[in-house]
């Protein structure tokens, strides 16, 4: 057999079924018609006839079909039994055989949507169908007959001919549905839940067709009576028509009522059966259409105020199911409509959710709304849509504040154990805390966060709005950061107007909220929208005569819309927004405006001018004085309000009716004129209208994804509760998981808080470092270590800041503080690591730290990244404790209690948080040292014994040195900070010097070391760390003795192995300080006197910066009592012999110490001037060394004093290449050996004074006679130079004056003195190489010879032959 012929036998079995199944259904009534006959009277079965006629024609045509049943019509073999089911006088059994016939044809689909008469037929069926008629004798069939009615119109709906149905008959047959469902109220559960079942189904199928729909032409337009027109003409079938119609139908079933009768009296009540199952239509509704809704207004209006005024009316005074059902259609209503009730959504949030969440309401309300909010917050976008829309916008609450503040509110325990409502809303907070976090700190988004708070620079107007721009998005993320920042400074200043007007005003015009000229309408929107100002300073200034005032009262008029409103409706409105003024022409001025608005906006003809609603006005307001003020005992009747406002309408009458109307409502209803600020807490109709028209010329709702700015920017508005409602649940809690919860909370709010929000998470530190319980003043150690080991709550808490220490340090500010003082309760119990305190480590560390990548300007953000992808780590280990059954098996597993003390303090990674300080921002590294200078000089520390002081001062300084090792590629930008706390410390009350300055000293030279260890192009480091140094040895100088040692092995391995990396005065000045006075001690001596022996016999690093201070050091040396004779005297020769660097640094007009050059002095002066300055500057340096070796020349010991005058004598040989001037050698001279001599003379008389001390005259005597012979060979080596000087006169009698004093030196008990025997010879010596070279010779305007020839007979008579030969005696 083929195809085609299988094909043909399978379409004549199905035809031949058909024709059997119509001749059974059509005898089947038959035979019901024919049992209920009664064959004695005839005339009782005539109504039977027509019917039995039509069935039996029937079935003649069901044996011999013209073509295939489904091109047949339909109503050929449907008309018969539709009369069936119509008969008033058929039985129901038969009624119900009938349906049954239909509800198989139905099934089988004999016909389809293009059958001939398909369209007739359908809404023929349903015409019938729901018209429907019972016996009404035959009762007891009525149910069943219910239950086909219910399955026929369900079939109808599902099957493929329902397109065609009119609307009309959709209509029917939802009504049908209903009508059922009341019928079945009495008659049983099962038919009212199988009509309930049959309308569900029914609308399903309605709406989920609404998105194939497409309107026509003209679709949209309303009637004049404001139905739905026949959209879609009469062959398309049902649409948005019927789906409006339904709409409209299901929303009036949420005001359904029911009778109640309590203790005899009858009231009514909502039937919440009723509400429950319409509220479940519509959301089907919701659901199948989604957003097609939006496309077509007319239903768009139906949801926009129909359903919200119902959902937001009941939602506060329904019952937990209703209220339940209610929330899950808001939500339905925001995933598909939100860009079009956002102002419907705000009213729900404000006089729904958060009203019947908050404290006052049944524990079941609240949970309920709570869970409302929450299921919110569980949308993707909400939150960061919720703040745009609203928080962000002037007109609107701050929804998402409120929220954020309710759960905070909600959540905050108020004792142990928490309940579940307190549980309900920290999950909500938690939620709200996490989705924040998870998108401001996401992975891989590097968006910039800019400044927070944001600043507002320039007037812009408030009160507009800006629509999402997605081209230009980042003007428009902060345009909406700036609304934002203006909404916050519009409530301060309306805080500011509450107090004083004038000041409330000009803070607007300090924070560029006015522009200047001052625009009225930015003052009219200050007091229309600003929440809890002063109505009464309002009105006043509203009604205000200056001409300003008087157009601010005009733009604030404009600002509330009246269309649609009845007069008492809008002037309640107007008069809610600011209380009268009792001045009767203020009161006129307002009325005026309000009088001018209301005309302009009235939608119909009623009033005549603006005059006559003006004097409406004054009588509506004069009527609520006469019928509400308690001292009015005659009131007004009606008939004379009616009777007092006659021909006010430009001459004529206002109907009757209507001022019946406005009477009732006044004498019912008071004005409310109560100048408390406030917002309001209901919604009555008159808002529900303003806020209708509002929804006309709002923005629509904005859809936007998350942005990092504007999420951190959203959590600062809820921030401070959060950490508040966190902290305390934290404390109150002792559930495992609502700790951990917690936990991740704090997690969750430093990832954020890490951008900019710093303040937050100092606060949430500080108060979780409380519960580490190691900050208790009261507790003993033994205490602590019991609570620590055996409380899983200050384990927990420990863990979580040092983490957050670890993971957002950068973040940090004053909590530093907190954190610190717990490390030190830490180090006090011996719980740390002993790699938290070693910074031989963290030195070693640094090695291998490249300074071009730790001075990297990202290396904050790397780290934030880097935390980001391990926030998964942070929290896996607080999930440690909690898989644990008790803090007993936790004890087992870990050991004893200081084991597993000593364990949970390993996992906090606590010396992480110093060797990664790198990456810490420079306003929290100041923080970080800051605490630990602070705390190492007691700040905020009690010490039980001087051991544990000391301890914890070594410790603070371990770590800061351990900062400052690894953060050397920044050291200048953050030490001088550091230095100045170490200055301030001195002011502390109970500051100690004595262990804070010894410990400091040691760290700091290790920090030292490390700088100096390579060459440091900047010298600002070296410079910074010497001043820190030299701080601590002025707080206490004992430092020198106790750590000699220490300080002598540091600046000796400076100078020996780093001398070139010294590059500053101060640092040399220091280290060779240092050098000099702890080698005063034995022990470090001869270390000392190698290193500037080492220093000084190299040559090489001695520069003019250091010269004088390597002198100074030197001469410390050969200075001390029983120093090594044979070190003093290599020191000294050393010393002459750096007279050579003197000649060299001359002679090069250059330092290499110092890196000056002639060319960079030469900028500022001619090279003759810096010849000169240079000059000077090394005469100066050589007057150093010359004191230096004058002053040892009066040592006790006679090798070393000798040695110090042949010094001098060498020095001066030297520095002859210093082409010294006459009068700079002439002041050398004077200051150096004219000064030793006569220091030595007089030391000799000093000691002939005194008892048994001649072997001391006679040493001192030999040294005077070597200084004598030093000053003979300097004199004459330098003669040339200085014979031509002025000065020479007077200097060569200081010379025969020392030489006449040695002469005659005398030294009393211990004889005379042996010069007399050098004198002579060393003038001989002189005088001869004068006449030499002509200098002493007889000259008319010269007396130099007379002088010296009657000096010489002063002196030494003897000599005056020999050296005047010539002189006539």
């Amino acid at each position: 057999m083929s195809k085609e012929e299988e094909e043909m036998t399978k379409l004549k079995r199905r035809q031949v079924g058909i024709t059997c199944m119509l001749n059974t259904e059509v005898s089947a009534v038959l035979a019901l018609l024919r049992r209920n006959s009664d064959p004695c009277n005839p005339e009782d079965g005539y109504y039977d006839i027509s019917i039995q006629q039509s069935l039996k024609s029937l079935r003649s045509l069901i044996f011999n079909p013209q073509q295939e049943w489904r091109n047949v019509d339909p109503s050929i073999y449907l008309s018969p039994f539709l009369d069936v089911i119509q008969s008033e006088e058929v039985p129901a059994l038969a009624t119900g055989v009938a349906l049954s016939s239909i509800l198989k044809f139905l099934k089988l689909q004999i016909f389809d949507e293009k059958t001939p008469g398909a369209k007739e037929a359908m809404n023929n069926l349903v015409s019938a169908t729901t018209g429907c008629r019972l016996e009404k004798s035959d009762i007891a069939f009525e149910e069943a007959v219910f239950a086909k009615i219910l399955q026929v119109v369900e079939a109808i709906m599902s099957h493929p001919a329902s397109v065609l149905l009119s609307d009309d008959s959709v209509c029917t047959i939802v009504n049908t549905c209903f009508h059922v469902i009341q019928q079945a109220q009495s008659r049983g559960e099962l038919l009212q839940r199988n009509g309930k079942y049959t309308m569900c189904e029914i609308i399903q199928v309605v709406y989920s067709r609404l998105p194939d729909i497409e309107g026509k032409d003209g679709e949209d337009e309303e009637s004049e009576d404001g139905d739905f027109d026949d959209e879609n003409g009469t062959d398309s079938g049902y649409g948005v028509r019927c789906a409006g119609d339904i709409f409209h139908f299901l929303c009036s079933l949420l005001n359904v009522v029911e009778l109640v009768e309590t203790d005899g009296m009858t009231s009514q009540k909502n039937d919440e059966d009723v509400q429950v199952f319409a509220l479940v239509l519509i959301n089907s509704a919701l659901e199948l259409s989604g957003d097609v809704i939006g496309k077509h207004p007319k239903l768009l209006r139906m949801v926009q105020d129909d359903l919200f005024h119902h959902l937001i009316h009941y939602g506060s005074r329904t019952s937990p199911l209703v209220l339940s059902f209610i929330c899950s259609t808001v939500l339905n209503t925001y995933h598909f409509l939100r860009r079009s009730v956002r102002l419907q959504l705000e009213a729900f949030f404000s006089y729904v959710l958060f009203k019947v969440a908050a404290h006052g309401n049944s524990i079941q309300h609240q949970e309920v709304a709570l869970e409302g909010i929450i299921n919110f917050c569980r949308q993707p976008t909400f939150l960061i849509e919720t703040y745009m829309n609203y928080d962000c916008a002037f007109t609107c609450w701050n929804v998402l504040e409120e929220m954020g503040k309710l759960l905070c509110k909600l959540a905050f325990p108020t004792g142990t154990p928490l309940t579940s409502l307190q549980v309900q809303a920290f999950e909500g907070l938690m939620l709200i805390i996490h989705t924040m976090a998870d998108n401001v700190d996401k992975e891989g988004n590097n968006e910039s966060f800019g400044q927070y708070p944001v600043e507002i620079t320039e007037y812009s107007a408030f009160w507009e709005e800006t629509a999402n721009n997605k081209e230009e998005l980042e003007v428009w993320i902060e345009t909406l950061r700036v609304k934002k920042a203006q909404k916050r400074k519009i409530l301060i200043a309306g805080n500011h107007f509450n107090q004083d007007e004038k000041k409330g005003l000009e803070y607007l015009k300090i924070s560029n909220l006015v522009s200047d000229p001052p625009d009225p309408k930015a003052f009219a929107y200050f007091f229309r929208f600003t929440p809890k100002l002063d109505k009464n300073m309002i009105g006043d200034y509203l009604g205000d005569p200056d001409e300003f005032h008087i157009q601010v009262l005009k733009e604030f008029t404009s600002t509330l819309a009246f269309t649609g409103m009845n007069l008492d409706s809008a002037l309640r409105i107007y008069l809610e927004t600011f209380r009268l003024p009792g001045e009767s022409q203020k009161i006129q001025r307002i009325l005026e405006a309000f009088s001018d608005r209301f005309y302009d906006q009235q939608s119909s003809d009623l009033f005549e001018s603006k005059d006559a609603v003006l004097i409406l006005c004054y009588s509506l307001i004069m009527l609520n004085t006469d019928q509400h003020n308690p001292q009015v005992k005659k009131k007004m009747t009606e008939e004379e309000f009616i009777r007092n406002n006659r021909a006010i309408n430009g001459g004529k009458d206002l109907p009757r009716e209507y001022l019946s109307e406005l009477f009732h409502s006044i004498a019912n209803n008071a004005f409310t004129l109560s100048g408390q600020a406030g917002l309001p807490t209901e919604m009555n109709p008159r808002r529900w209208i303003e806020l209708i028209n509002r929804t006309k010329l709002i923005e629509p709702f904005m859809l936007c994804k998350f942005n990092r700015r504007i999420g951190r920017d959203m959590f600062a508005t809820i921030a401070g509760p959060s950490v508040a409602a966190l902290s305390a649940i934290f404390e109150q809690a002792d559930e495992d998981d609502i700790l951990n919860e917690c936990i991740e909370g704090l997690i969750s709010i430093a990832r954020i808080a890490q951008y900019g929000l710093e303040d937050i998470l100092d606060e949430l530190i500080a108060s979780f470092c409380k519960f580490t319980t190691l900050l208790n003043p009261y507790a003993s150690t033994e205490e602590t270590l019991y609570i620590f080991a055996n409380d899983l709550k200050p384990r927990m808490a420990t863990l979580a800041v040092f983490t957050v220490a670890n993971k957002f340090g950068e973040a940090i500010r004053g909590a530093w503080r907190n954190i610190v003082d717990c490390l030190l309760k830490l180090k006090r119990l011996k719980l740390l690591p002993q790699s938290v305190v070693d910074p031989d480590a963290a030195f070693a560390d640094t090695q291998s730290l490249s300074k071009s990548e730790s001075a990297s300007t990202n290396s904050g953000s790397d780290s934030k990244l880097g935390s980001r992808s391990q926030n998964s780590t942070m929290i896996g280990r607080f999930s440690h404790f909690l898989t644990m059954e008790s803090c007993e098996d936790s004890l087992v597993l870990g050991g004893s209690e200081f084991e597993q003390n000593l364990k949970v303090i390993q996992q906090c990674r606590i010396g992480n948080i110093f060797t990664n300080s790198s990456n810490l921002h420079e306003e929290s590294l100041l923080n970080l040292g800051r605490s630990l200078i602070f705390s190492a000089a007691g700040k905020g520390q009690k010490f039980s014994t001087a051991i544990e002081e000391e301890e914890t001062v070594s410790f603070c300084w371990d770590l800061i040195v351990i900062i400052g090792l690894t953060n050397l590629y920044r050291f200048p930008t953050f030490w001088p900070a550091y230095h100045e706390y170490m200055h301030a410390v001195a002011q502390f009350p109970l500051f100690s010097p004595v262990p804070f300055a010894e410990k400091g000293i040691l760290v700091l030279f290790k920090l030292c070391l490390k700088i100096l260890s390579s060459y440091q192009s900047d010298k600002y480091p070296e410079e910074l760390i010497f001043k820190s140094i030299n701080l601590m040895w002025m707080y206490d100088k004992e430092i020198l003795d106790t750590c000699c040692d220490f300080i002598m092995q540091s600046v000796g391995k400076i100078i020996n192995e780093y001398p070139a990396n010294v590059q500053t005065q101060l640092g040399w000045k220091l280290l060779l300080h240092l050098l000099s006075v702890t080698g005063r001690h034995p022990e470090s001596y001869d270390q000392g006197v190698e290193t500037i022996i080492n220093l000084l016999s190299d040559g090489t690093h001695v520069s003019r910066t250091n010269y004088a201070y390597c002198i100074d050091c030197a001469f410390g040396f050969v200075a001390r009592k029983n120093s090594q004779v044979d070190k003093n005297i290599k020191v000294l020769d050393l010393m002459a012999n750096s007279v050579n660097l003197l000649v060299q640094w001359y002679k090069n007009f250059s330092d290499p110490g110092s890196g000056m050059s002639n060319v960079s002095i030469a900028s500022t002066s001619s090279v003759e001037e810096n010849n000169v300055k240079l000059g000077n500057f090394t005469i100066n340096l050589f007057v150093k060394l010359g004191e230096a070796l004058r002053k040892t020349s009066l040592a006790r010991r006679e090798e070393v004093r000798n040695q110090a005058v042949a010094a001098v004598g060498k020095s001066f040989m030297l520095a002859e290449e210093l082409d010294f001037k006459a009068t700079n050698f002439i002041s050398c001279f004077n200051l150096v050996i004219f000064a030793m001599v006569d220091d030595l003379h007089e030391k000799i008389l000093e000691y002939s004074r005194r008892e048994n001390a001649e072997r001391e005259v006679r040493s001192m005597e030999v040294t005077l006679k070597n200084a004598m012979e030093v000053l003979t060979d300097v004199f004459l080596q330098y003669l040339k130079i200085i014979s031509a000087n002025p000065a020479f006169r007077t200097f060569w009698l200081g010379i025969l004056r020392r030489m006449d004093t040695c002469m005659k030196a005398d030294w009393g008990e211990y004889g005379e003195s042996k010069l007399h025997e050098v004198v002579p010879d060393l003038l001989k010596k002189i005088i001869a190489a004068m006449k030499e070279t002509e200098i002493l010779v007889p000259k008319e305007d010269d007396d130099l010879w007379e002088i010296t020839y009657i000096q010489i007979q002063w002196i030494a008579p003897s000599l005056k032959g020999e050296l005047f030969p010539d002189v006539d005696m």
